[in-house]
Formats: C-alpha cells, structure tokens, sequence
C-alpha cells in the first residue's frame, strides 16, 4: 500500500518531508564517524602529554590565551554572580531553586531497602560517587541552564567533589556555577575537556561519571572514555519532534521547531503528523517566522531546518511507532487526546504534553 506521504512533494520550502522508509540513518546514530576520528585523537594527546596538550588545545580553539588558567577559582565565580543586576542574579537563584526541588524529590525516590532471604538479608544501598564532572555546551549562546542542571543535581545527589566544564565561560555560566555550588570550573569544552575530566588532569581531577550535553566531539569523546569513567548517555545532535493532527495549531509547532532550531547548526526540528494540510502551514509558519529572528539565531536555525523533516503517516499509531525509532531528545504531543498520545510513546528524553506545554519553557 503505497503511504499517503508519497502523494507530497519531497521537498517544499523549509521542510523536507520524507516517509518513514526515508527517515535518515543518523538519527538513530549518535556518534559521527568523523568526530570519533578527530575525538580519539585528541584524547590520545591529553593520555599522553596531560596539562600540555590541554592547553594546547584549549588556545588553538581561542577557550584560552598563553598565561590563562585552565580553571576558574570559586573567587571568581562569586565575583561573577555579584556583577550581575538584582534581577539577573534573581532568576538564576530562582532557577536553581526550582532544580533543587526537583533533584530532591528524584533522588528520595530511589531508596535503600533490604529483604530478608535464607540465611541472611539481601538489600541496596543507594550511594553517590565522588567526583562527578558536569559539561555544559558554549557554542553561540550561554547556557547557565546547563550549569544549573547537571552540577545541582550531582550536589543534591550528595557527590563531594562537582566539577563544571564550559567554553568560553561568560559571567552567567560562572554566576551559575557559583549558585550550584561547584567545587571547580573548567574554563574548556570539546573532546579535551572530556578528556581532561576522565583523565585528571593537571588541576582537575579524575571524574567518575561525566554527564551533560555537547556537540558531535563532546559525544564522541563521551562514547570513547566510558569504559575509564561512567557517562549518562549519548545524546546526539539537539533535537525536538513533535507529533501532531488536524487540531494542532500551526504557529505554535512552527515556534516550537524554530526554538530548538536555533540552538546549533545540528539541530533537528521534526515533524510527524497525519494531516496533510497542516505540512504546508507549518512551512510557511516557519518561513514567516525565520524572517523574523534576529541573527545570527536566523541564520542558525535556517541551517538546522535543513537537518529537519516532516513525515505524513496515516495514522497515530504510525505516528507513535516512527517517533519510537527517532527516540528524540524533545518530544511534544500537539493532538486530540494529547495526553493519551504521549502515554503510548516509550522512546524520549523529555515529554511535554500538549499546547501550552511547550519544550522551550
């Protein structure tokens, strides 16, 4: 039976649409080849020559300056978060409050227990490691978030020893950091601060779990030293998919891509839906919409629409079943029975259900 998909043209202004049948490879695959290349031998380096080839490295990407400290001190964190207006010091405090709770909440629900079994007794004990080494993303924009998320979460854990990794740390991220409460600050990113933190390097020491987004290097270099130190996951290029029908609105789904578009050049914004009209709204939602972002957000996201698809299925089942084998890093319902939709899909990193429930927020 031939898919409903096959009646829409292969491509039509921003979005490709695609079937399921052609749905590309690499958006199961997390690990680019070429970046594993270039991953394993930049950690070969740091294996090999340490704090030199860290610097190295960290100079020929411009992270650093000859003379600069690879590290920031927690003097300079405060220093950082005291610089900031009332305000902006206000929303980072307030964010991280609310991470707090929710690691909290997380972590009392993983519990220690024991049973009795012949002989003796038989239990878990639920315990952190100690030095956990925390990556957030550089890249176009600041990401405190990141900073936020991933070192919180470790200090809520109870891990003594919480090191944050970041290029080209602005006053935000450091703010951040300062606000988490980081015992130290890698002023690096890429496969060499990955390196440096499986490692121990210099001033850093070794971590026993690395966990946070990257880049294409920063996974590779994740899926290589795991085997020395544990990795939450590899987590691939950025991106949101959302599964829709006749009732979604078109604007909303268009600034819902566009919002993860405009993250990296890598993003995927994704589309699967069973009305065909709705294809050609969303398409010119986001051409109308690319117009209006500023650069060079425009332009980043223009890119990552070029990553992006939209796929036709003909039914919500299909829809589930396609969305599994993507296993997006976002996914969002924008459907009749929103709710009832999102409890059938098994594959995702974070789901937001309905509408107003947007991945941005």
């Amino acid at each position: 039976r031939r898919s409903s998909a096959g009646i829409i043209a292969a491509k039509m202004g921003v979005l490709r649409v695609l079937t399921p049948e052609t749905i590309p490879v690499e958006c199961s695959e997390p690990v680019d080849p070429k970046a594993l290349e270039t991953a394993t031998a930049v950690i070969n380096s740091i294996r090999e020559r340490g704090e030199a080839a860290l610097l190295e490295q960290a100079i020929k990407f411009g992270e650093l300056k000859e003379g600069d400290s690879y590290t920031a001190s927690k003097e300079e964190l405060k220093f950082a978060f005291d610089s900031l207006s009332e305000a902006e010091r206000g929303v980072i405090t307030r964010v991280a409050g609310r991470i707090r709770v929710f690691a909290q909440a997380q972590r009392d629900s993983v519990k220690d227990f024991e049973n009795d079994i012949p002989g003796g007794k038989a239990g878990q004990l639920v315990t952190p490691v100690d030095t956990a080494g925390c990556y957030a993303p550089g890249g176009r924009y600041p990401l405190p978030s990141s900073v936020l998320m991933t070192a919180i979460t470790a200090k809520v854990a109870g891990v003594k020893n919480v090191w944050v990794a970041n290029p080209k740390p602005d006053k935000f991220a450091l703010a951040a950091a300062h606000v988490a409460g980081v015992d130290g600050f890698l002023k690096c990113g890429g496969a060499h601060a990955i390196a440096t933190l499986a490692q121990g390097v210099g001033l850093v020491p070794q971590c026993d779990i690395i966990v946070g987004p990257g880049n294409q290097w920063v996974t590779a270099a994740k899926s290589i030293v795991q085997g020395k130190c544990a990795i939450d996951m590899l987590a691939g290029p950025s991106e949101v998919l959302v599964i829709a029908d006749d009732s979604a609105d078109a604007a909303t789904i268009a600034a819902d891509m566009l919002a993860q578009a405009e993250h990296d050049v890598e993003a995927r914004p994704i589309l699967i839906c069973t009305h065909a009209p709705l294809i050609k709204a969303v398409d010119a939602e986001v051409k109308k919409q690319l117009d209006l972002l500023p650069q060079p957000n425009c332009d980043t996201a223009r890119a990552a629409c070029k990553k992006g698809f939209v796929v036709l299925v003909d039914s919500m089942e299909e829809a589930i079943k396609v969305c599994d084998s993507i296993a997006p890093e976002h996914l969002e319902i924008m459907t009749k029975d929103a709710m009832e939709v999102g409890m059938k899909c098994n594959h995702y990193g974070g789901l937001f259900i309905g509408r107003d429930a947007a991945e941005g927020l």
